[in-house]
């Protein structure tokens, strides 16, 4: 047995001892959860060797990350299948609603508990990197997805480039609107850096096209469906001369009738191929959705932290950049069958 997995051993078994002492094992509000079921007998337990992987996403309550966490646990599942003698778990750990204090308790416990890896979608950089360098200091094998933490010493980060994703959203709503006509942009939290990114690339893009002019951009608070539809249909109202909507995310379309009033006069491109967002492609009211790489969120992350662990691979890069799915009325119901396999419902 090389040095390496007989330490991977040893901390393994201080970690199940640890997260027993912590009720961090057990499913509680944050949806803890393992790849393993505990039936497994303890003589199987001594000759392998367990690598324990925390995954921290935002927000229990948003699907995106209910698929991202079916990635995780599927690839969790996959590794240990296809590695001789190597057990992979992942630990769910995940607040009820975005909460980035609760967050980074989450980091400290996991690296308390002695976990090897820990997968992270940060809502709050400046309140993560701390607790995330000093579990990096630690050996913990960190990378980010979705929503980085470029100062925390992360191993890599794994999503989408959000400026490019903003400018992606304006080529699509471009084409739909014949490159010409009055253009308003819809965005949440204006200090979240990554909406700010895809913001700066609608309007980079938006510039490319001579008859697209007045591109105005539009802020809204709190970061709700009810919120964003009033913020488009006040904006509508009062500008009628709007042609185009190009949101940079999908906030107003996890409502009903959020568009009426305006997809009459307006063509309509967002980010986030939701299922409630996919209604609005099937009834005409969107042209296209922008998706991000949701259940690969969780399946690359594990992929790449395994690698580290095992094989001592690092990422070609500390930016992996993953394509955008493009959804509109031709593939509408063949990606809905995705959800139905991340949110464990085909």
């Amino acid at each position: 047995m090389t040095t390496r997995r007989a330490w991977l051993i040893s901390s393994a078994s201080i970690s199940i001892a640890a997260l027993a002492f912590t009720g961090c094992s057990k499913s509680n509000e944050s949806g803890t959860t393992a790849s393993k079921s505990d039936s497994d007998t303890p003589a199987a337990q001594a000759d392998e060797t367990v690598y324990r992987i925390g995954v921290i996403a935002k927000s229990n309550s948003n699907p995106v990350f209910q698929a991202a966490k079916t990635g995780a646990m599927d690839a969790a599942a996959r590794l240990t299948e296809e590695m001789d003698g190597v057990r992979v778990e992942v630990l769910w750990q995940t607040p009820p609603q975005e909460d980035a204090q609760v967050q980074a308790q989450f980091v400290e416990q996991l690296v308390a508990s002695g976990v090897h890896g820990i997968a992270i979608s940060c809502t709050d950089a400046n309140l993560l990197t701390s607790a995330l360098k000093a579990a990096v200091d630690k050996g913990v094998v960190v990378v980010t997805f979705d929503s980085d933490a470029p100062a925390s010493g992360r191993m890599a980060y794994y999503g989408v480039d959000d400026k490019e994703a903003g400018k992606e959203v304006m080529r699509q709503l471009a084409e739909q609107m014949g490159g010409s006509g009055k253009v308003a942009v819809l965005t949440g939290n204006p200090a979240a850096a990554n909406l700010q990114a895809r913001v700066n690339g609608v309007l980079e893009q938006a510039a490319e096209y001579e008859g697209i002019t007045n591109t105005t951009v539009y802020s809204f608070m709190p970061e709700t469906a009810t919120e964003a539809a009033a913020k488009m249909q006040q904006v509508q109202s009062a500008n009628p001369d709007i042609t185009g909507w190009a949101l940079v995310g999908g906030w107003p379309l996890y409502t009903d009738n959020a568009l009426d009033g305006i997809y009459e006069n307006a063509k309509v491109v967002s980010m986030d191929p939701l299922p409630l967002p996919l209604d609005y492609v099937k009834k005409g009211q969107v042209q296209v959705l922008v998706g991000q790489p949701y259940y690969g969120w969780g399946e690359k992350s594990v992929e790449m932290i395994i690698d580290k662990l095992e094989l001592d691979k690092s990422p070609e890069s500390e930016f992996i950049y993953a394509d955008f799915d493009i959804v509109n009325e031709e593939n509408v119901d063949a990606f809905g069958e995705n959800w139905k396999k991340w949110l464990g419902e085909g």
